[in-house]
């Protein structure tokens, strides 16, 4: 059985689906905002488009607001989810307070932290929906001010970027600024920036980048920027970072043709969906004479320690940029089961989503499967939502497969849904 979305925000192009599709279509309200309690009631697949719309008539925000528009809160609570806030607020499965789940053994439950189905609601993170899908979750919301103003620091060392990043987050301050957000942009070894955002009630002027204006160029021409609150939370939606420009959208001719309503992640998904799908690029470039290229889509979770090593790895072996940096620590001082980041520790998130030229003799997985034993070595993870080439047993031992497997007999031992390995890289 699988989950029937129009939407989707995974990189896994393999062949289509032929089981069952499960229709949870319906399940996309928001059930209600506690202005007092600061909670929301919510059903799995509403995105967060449609939550951030809500809870903003209320002055509030989910306390992580994962960057693309179409997210569900299900898909972000099963597959995870990160943004800027993340260095104070963790992933967005960590506010959740309860879990309306539909299992695979066709139980409809509610699992919190603190009664019978408490293994669920703690393995449920990462696992993808091969455990049952969230109808309904109760979450926590924090208050927002109207704007947000945004200061863009320039580094033009590694060992800086991360030795400010971790003491940004640390203090919490910047100066006699508060520090609300916090992410980076690196577009080489010698140019990259911090973004530090902090809530205001006031701003002498707000940017648009939901026009002309594309908004991972604006550190190196504004060093004080403001947003709206709304307009901060969307803001790599209209260009989905920069991977815009693979399809001609940040060319201002074509910019300027191409309808506002259409400049969005989920459009570029399906264009790029399509043409996984038809192998149209990889045709084209065989007969244009170029080498095969090797899709990189991923994102993973360094310690800020080791960043540093990371990024001199990745630019001098990978080479592919920007790149985004995004600082988080756990809420929740017991890790997550089948994502077990240790809860003291600062990591960074490298997100890094193109494609690299293979050489005579590379595997066909050859820079990924490098990727993934360098973030193994540094102590770091990597997350599910693209390719993954991990061999099975390499696979359970960095996701905790005796945890998975004790869950997995209980909620679905019949095996109606895919095993996790079997989701996710088979």
């Amino acid at each position: 059985m699988r989950l029937a979305k129009r939407t989707s925000n995974l990189f896994r192009f393999g062949r289509p689906d032929t089981g069952p599709g499960l229709d949870v279509s319906a399940f996309d309200s928001v059930i209600y905002v506690d202005e007092t309690e600061r909670t929301a009631q919510v059903q799995g697949m509403v995105t967060y488009e449609r939550l951030v719309d809500e809870t903003l008539r209320f002055g509030l925000m989910p306390l992580v607001v994962p960057q693309l528009k179409t997210i569900t809160i299900g898909g972000a609570v099963a597959g995870l989810g990160i943004e800027s806030s993340s260095f104070r607020n963790g992933l967005p499965h960590e506010s959740v307070l309860e879990m309306e789940i539909l299992t695979g053994d066709g139980r409809v439950v509610v699992a919190r932290p603190d009664n019978e189905h408490a293994e669920l609601f703690r393995a449920f993170p990462n696992s993808y929906g091969t455990l049952g899908y969230a109808l309904r979750l109760t979450i926590e919301l924090e208050p927002v001010q109207p704007y947000v103003r945004l200061r863009h620091r320039r580094f033009d060392n590694a060992a800086a970027c991360f030795a400010a990043l971790d003491e940004l987050c640390s203090t919490g301050r910047d100066g006699d600024a508060r520090v609300d957000f916090l992410d980076g942009t690196v577009f080489h070894g010698r140019q990259m920036y911090l973004t530090i955002g902090t809530f205001t009630d006031t701003a002498p002027w707000t940017s648009d980048y939901t026009g002309q204006e594309i908004y991972y160029r604006s550190p190196s021409r504004r060093p004080i920027d403001y947003l709206t609150v709304r307009d901060y939370l969307w803001r790599w939606d209209t260009d989905w970072f920069w991977c815009s420009r693979a399809f001609g959208a940040q060319h201002p001719l074509i910019r300027r043709l191409w309808p506002s309503r259409y400049r969005r992640s989920d459009v570029y998904h399906r264009i790029v969906g399509f043409d996984r799908r038809h192998r149209l690029s990889a045709r084209l470039d065989k007969v244009r004479g170029r080498p095969p290229q090797e899709a990189v889509v991923q994102d993973v979770e360094v310690p800020v320690r080791q960043g540093p090593e990371f990024l001199d790895f990745f630019l001098g072996e990978v080479g592919i940029t920007p790149l985004w940096l995004c600082p988080l620590r756990l809420r929740d001082p017991v890790p997550w089961p089948l994502y077990p980041l240790k809860p003291d520790d600062l990591y960074v998130n490298f997100g890094f989503w193109s494609s690299v030229a293979r050489r005579p003799g590379q595997a066909a997985d050859f820079h990924n499967r490098l990727i993934e034993a360098r973030v193994d070595a540094l102590g770091g993870h990597k997350s599910l939502y693209s390719t993954v080439h991990y061999p099975r047993e390499e696979f359970w031992e960095l996701y905790n497969g005796p945890a998975y497997a004790a869950v997995k007999g209980e909620y679905d031992p019949d095996g109606r849904l895919p095993d996790l390995y079997d989701k996710c890289v088979r």
